[in-house]
């Protein structure tokens, strides 16, 4: 495996390849291609030493120094693969199915000992969000779920269950991470008015009372996403609702709460209202980012206590990226927003690039935590489909484009491979004439090009070390937009001023005849109002007709009845 370059592997309707990464992007000679049509899956292990795809017809898993084959699995129809953390074992998953001749469905979660090619167990596993099995990152442990229970498995040995959590309702639960001792967080639904909850247990005895490290109950949970931290310490568990009922998010509701193994918890307290779009622990598991609220969203970073540490302002962003070295935070805008990237310097909160990667569906960090590759994928969006490489300094390094990509991601490297990058502020080169060209220029109206905008769409509000400290001089440049801004106004007002005196206006009666319409009765009233409209609809079209214009019949029809419109206007208020 070539350290310095990691590659990338893609796959589609062509098959499965893969390339070099930077700063060759050349295809991989050692790999070659898989051009089976129905490459439905493929996974890297931990390290990137293995890599495994299924074309189809079979699982193949080849070692990736020379891209000599480890073992071939006769399993067409596999959907999921994973490997354990150590790359001993891999677990294969296929669509859950029930046959005449075993009625009981068939073990479609197999477990491969992949060095000698064997068998080692096999499961009946019915739904896909959870049948990957959760090892250790030692892999002493492998747990799965069953019906309110967990059962733990100990050294690979699956002929008998070490040990139990037995949990009435248990729906969902997450292994930690990190060196043991090991902790289990398990989710319980609520029923019948009781309140969900997430509680930690200490692995293996779960049947002790000490064993019990922290317990978090809350309401409005459908279902939940846990995300422990690399070290495993605390976890993160979003509650989300598919359905808000006050109707104010189409995206449902969602509550972040904060689990430590020490036993503190506490509800994330966000600053704006709306939904949680992502969530992402920081590599050094000692702060966490979130980006929530209505568009345009927040983005807040936190600490262990949960406390805001920095807040990024306001934009159209719904999802966060660290990179592996956590020095670079990358906050995204992607679906049914434009796709534009945000590169942050964690240490001093600077911000250092902000490129468009329009239409994208996916973004994963290289290793080496400088490069950044995005992909339209289908089907997603059955367009445009294909993948682009990006230096985290904003520049386009590398563009392919695939006619039916799924899927595209990083070979994984060892952890200490890549030293921390040094953050640049200057862009990189690039290496594409996409990017020499001039960015597209914002669609305008014939009637509104070569004229200033009048209305911006939206306000975003600037990360706080960007925001004027109270008492600080603004910049010149600041000073002289805010004169821009109020010379503007004031002749847009003036402008106003002069249309109002201009345009012509109904006899004044006497104030002592004048009576409001407040003393009408409601009939009158409401006549009164549709008068005043076709009045002002008409003054509408003599400023068409100086503006040249020619009228046609039914409105000239119109202008002619101004006379007698102002007469029954003045008859009404003056009560006649």
């Amino acid at each position: 495996m070539a350290a310095l370059s990691p590659a990338v592997a893609v796959r589609g309707s062509e098959g499965i390849s893969m390339i070099h990464g930077p700063h060759s992007f050349k295809q991989h000679d050692g790999f070659g291609s898989d051009n089976h049509p129905r490459c439905r899956v493929m996974a890297f292990s931990s390290d990137g030493s293995l890599f495994a795809w299924c074309n189809g017809e079979r699982v193949i898993v080849v070692e990736t120094s020379h891209f000599n084959l480890v073992c071939s699995i006769p399993k067409e129809k596999s959907l999921c693969l994973a490997f354990s953390p150590k790359g001993t074992h891999l677990s294969i998953w296929e669509q859950y199915a029930v046959t005449p001749n075993q009625p009981a469905g068939t073990n479609n979660l197999e477990i491969w000992h992949l060095q000698s090619a064997r068998l080692v167990t096999g499961f009946c596993q019915k739904k896909k969000d959870t049948w990957e099995p959760r090892w250790s990152d030692d892999e002493s442990v492998c747990a799965r779920s069953v019906t309110n229970e967990v059962h733990c498995f100990h050294d690979a040995d699956f002929t008998s269950i070490a040990t139990k959590l037995r949990l009435q309702g248990v729906s969902e639960f997450e292994l930690s991470p990190g060196p043991p001792p090991f902790t289990v967080a398990a989710y319980v639904p609520g029923v019948k008015g009781a309140p969900s909850y997430v509680r930690l247990f200490r692995h293996p005895n779960f049947d002790s009372p000490a064993s019990v490290l922290a317990n978090k109950s809350f309401f409005k949970a459908d279902r939940v996403k846990m995300m422990w931290n690399k070290k495993g310490t605390a976890v993160l568990v979003m509650a989300i609702t598919d359905v808000d009922k006050t109707g104010a998010s189409y995206y449902g509701e969602q509550t972040l709460q904060f689990i430590s193994t020490s036993g503190e918890s506490s509800m994330v307290q966000l600053g704006k209202r709306g939904p949680v779009y992502a969530v992402q622990w920081s590599p050094n598991s000692k702060e966490f980012c979130v980006v929530y609220g209505f568009m345009p969203a927040k983005a807040t970073l936190f600490d262990l206590k949960c406390n805001p540490l920095f807040d990024f302002g306001t934009g159209p962003r719904n999802d966060i990226f660290f990179n592996p070295h956590g020095n670079i935070i990358c906050l995204a805008g992607f679906g049914n927003l434009r796709g534009q990237l945000e590169l942050w310097s964690r240490k001093d909160f600077k911000l250092i690039s902000k490129p468009q990667a329009s239409d994208s569906t996916s973004l994963e960090w290289s290793p080496d935590g400088e490069h950044i590759l995005t992909a339209t994928t289908s089907p997603r969006l059955k367009e445009g489909n294909g993948y682009k490489i990006w230096h985290y300094t904003g520049k386009l390094l590398h563009e392919k484009s695939v006619g039916e990509l799924w899927e595209v991601k990083w070979q994984p490297v060892q952890g200490d491979t890549f030293k921390e990058p040094v953050i640049s502020y200057q862009a990189a080169p690039s290496i594409t004439k996409q990017e020499q060209e001039k960015a597209k220029a914002v669609y305008r109206p014939p009637s509104l090009r070569g004229t200033a905008p009048a209305v911006k769409l939206r306000e975003y509000e600037p990360a706080e070390n960007m925001k004027p400290k109270e008492g600080q001089e603004m910049s010149k440049s600041a000073a002289k937009n805010k004169k821009k801004r109020e010379a503007k106004a004031r002749a847009k007002q003036e402008q106003e001023t002069s249309e109002e005196a201009s345009s012509p206006t109904l006899p004044t009666p006497p104030p002592s005849s004048v009576v409001t319409s407040t003393t009408l009765p409601p009939e009158k009233e409401k006549k009164l109002k549709n008068l005043k409209k076709k009045l002002r609809q008409i003054q509408d079209l003599k400023e068409q007709q100086r503006s040249g214009k020619t009228l046609e019949k039914n409105q000239l029809e119109k202008v002619s009845s101004e006379a007698s419109l102002i007469k029954e206007i003045q008859e009404l208020e003056l009560g006649s």
